[in-house]
């Protein structure tokens, strides 16, 4: 059972991340903002495509934006419960794992996913994002930080 305790992540991301998307489209869904710091605003988007709302206007972007994540979830859970990992391996993936799985209840349920977070200064804006993209990138950066960093990521 110990083997599997980081699988407990998986539920309190995917909650916030309900929460958070619940909250914001009860909130803000008429278009208003709301401005956390001079760099940071919440807002309401729907994101029909992918990665920075790719194939957004395409039909097939829908269906390839539903196999895709699939695919990497059954995957992701093979890959946890197949192979012998390290902690911090086991900790990364499962970060990826909860945002994929909190990102493809929206596209099932709604047909789209809610993001939220719009960092931007002066002209720039980085694509708005939401706490299950947050817990991908931040699982895919500690994942790659223990293949580069750690003896485990070496063998």
């Amino acid at each position: 059972m110990q083997r599997y305790a980081h699988l407990l992540i998986v539920l309190p991301v995917f909650l916030l991340d309900r929460w958070t998307k619940i909250l914001v489209a009860d909130r803000l869904a008429d278009g208003h903002a709301v401005h956390v710091f001079s760099w940071l605003a919440i807002v309401y988007g729907q994101n029909r495509g992918g990665l920075f709302g790719l194939m957004s206007r395409h039909a097939a972007g829908h269906v390839v934006f539903l196999i895709i994540p699939l695919a990497i979830i059954a995957a992701l859970l093979y890959y946890l419960v197949a192979y012998r990992l390290s902690l911090w391996s086991r900790l990364s993936l499962t970060f990826v794992l909860s945002g994929a799985i909190g990102n493809i209840y929206d596209r099932i349920s709604c047909g789209y996913v809610v993001d939220f977070i719009l960092v931007h200064y002066k002209g720039f804006q980085w694509p708005a994002f939401n706490v299950a993209d947050s817990a991908i990138t931040f699982g895919i950066g500690l994942w790659l930080c223990t293949q580069l960093f750690l003896k485990e990521g070496r063998s």
